[in-house]
């Protein structure tokens, strides 16, 4: 019986050909001039889940961009496993950083990579590690090796708060009915050192809008005169933190949950080296909440980042001027126990007190999510778990990531089933930003490793 290396081996170059495929597609769901790309995307998914061997595949609407669902049912009384995944992706900008075109995908050799690296957006999040899942039920189909049900459930508004998700679980429960959900959206330590990621953090991110006068004014005439927006709401957002960077608004830590010293000193085993993680970055020190290590900081503590800001001129040469009107887009990612919808009415009700007289102060809240913890003792963690020894020879560090994906705690409330997240990227491989990239090696290693869960997974049920 073929094993999964033999397999990859043999259609290696198919299958990074239609993964490049996939990535030239601008699939930006937060750009409504991409739509046409977007649905496109989904059709392709929907074909290749066919090819892979589903049985049953479809384009599901919603009031957003559709979902792709598909199942391969090979006997109800077997386990299914859920694969959830996302097609969409981050807008591209700013593109002037980017070494080659973001959809134009290239395969570079880099220094973590040295079997080369797609470049190219949605590379790692989430084209590459979604299609990882359809190449190996690809695998288990061809080999006759597929050990239990599997479904897949593919969105394409991830990247904007997975609203139009959140309506289809609920409406579809039977369908979309399980033992366990799979999800490759996260990343691992290193190459050499796999882990599973066992925390999410939740997230609330607003958009902010200050006005001062009716029109925009001369700064000769009226400066010094009348409030500046633009001065005023960088004050403001200054006064988001205090001098330990903890976050001033009152209320925001009343539900954070405070590991213990025990649980702290089990994180603090994972390798980190924090020479190299600067040298990475091209920083001279770390930055963040006093009290805190670098790895705690952004796993389990709360934070508030300023994800843009703009206002009057910022063209060429200059214009003197007081701009009538400040913006600016912030995002909080909360920590388990912390309710996205409670935190972003705290930050509505302090940023609004705290906007001096002679400005105007409007918060817009865009989307968000609850956080996430998977135990560690359940039967999903523990075939995983076999897994990853299995293909890496070790056992994979338990991890908690910083990062959100907001519908996992939604997928328990409405389907009762735990979450598992097996992530292959690494934090390197600069997703949401300028030049995103996914290892051949990783993605390739991610294939090999999945049909080995389902193998696990199937046995111990």
């Amino acid at each position: 019986m073929k094993s999964a290396k033999d397999y990859i081996e043999q259609h290696k170059d198919r299958f990074l050909s239609e993964l490049i495929d996939l990535l030239k597609i601008p699939s930006i769901s937060a750009d409504s001039a991409y739509e046409k790309d977007v649905i496109a995307t989904a059709e392709v998914i929907k074909q290749r889940l066919l090819e892979a061997g589903c049985d049953k595949v479809e384009i599901c609407e919603t009031p957003g961009y559709p979902i792709v669902y598909g199942e391969k049912i090979i006997d109800p009384t077997l386990p299914t496993v859920l694969v959830y995944g996302h097609y969409d992706v981050q807008p591209p900008d700013p593109l002037d950083l980017w070494d080659s075109p973001p959809f134009e995908p290239v395969i570079k050799k880099t220094e973590l990579h040295p079997d080369g690296a797609i470049f190219a957006r949605g590379a790692c999040d989430d084209k590459g590690q979604m299609y990882m899942h359809v190449k190996a039920l690809e695998y288990m189909t061809k080999t006759d090796q597929l050990p239990c049900n599997v479904k897949f459930m593919i969105e394409g508004e991830e990247e904007v708060g997975s609203e139009s998700l959140g309506w289809f679980v609920t409406r579809n429960q039977e369908k979309l009915a399980n033992d366990v959900i799979l999800i490759s959206d996260t990343g691992m330590i290193a190459n050499d050192i796999p882990s599973i990621t066992t925390g999410l953090r939740g997230l609330s991110y607003v958009e902010v809008e200050v006005t001062g006068p009716n029109r925009d004014l001369h700064s000769g005439l009226y400066g010094g005169a009348v409030a500046n927006p633009i001065n005023i709401l960088t004050k403001m957002i200054a006064s988001l933190h205090d001098e330990n960077n903890h976050i001033t608004i009152p209320g925001f830590y009343d539900k954070v949950e405070e590991l213990s010293a025990a649980e702290r000193a089990k994180m603090a085993e994972a390798p980190f080296d924090l020479e190299a993680y600067k040298d990475a970055l091209d920083i001279d020190a770390v930055y963040g909440e006093a009290g805190y290590t670098t790895n705690e900081r952004n796993s389990i503590r709360p934070t508030l980042d300023v994800n843009g800001i703009w206002g009057g001129y910022t063209g060429e040469g200059a214009k003197t001027v007081i701009a009538s009107k400040a913006y600016a887009k912030i995002s909080m990612r909360l920590v388990p126990n912390q309710d996205w919808k409670e935190i972003t009415e705290l930050f509505k009700k302090h940023f609004e007190a705290i906007a001096p007289a002679g400005v105007r102060v409007e918060v817009k809240p865009h989307h968000g999510g609850q956080g996430y913890v998977t135990p560690i003792d359940f039967p999903g963690y523990k075939a995983a778990e076999k897994a990853y020894e299995s293909t890496f020879g070790k056992t994979p560090i338990p991890q908690r990531s910083g990062g959100s994906i907001p519908i996992v705690s939604l997928f328990e409330q409405e389907l009762g089933s735990k979450t598992l997240l097996m992530g292959f990227g690494l934090d390197s491989d600069a997703i949401h930003s300028p030049n995103e990239h996914f290892g051949i090696w990783n993605y390739l290693k991610g294939i090999e490793t999945i049909p080995m869960f389902y193998h696990y997974y199937a046995n111990n049920n």
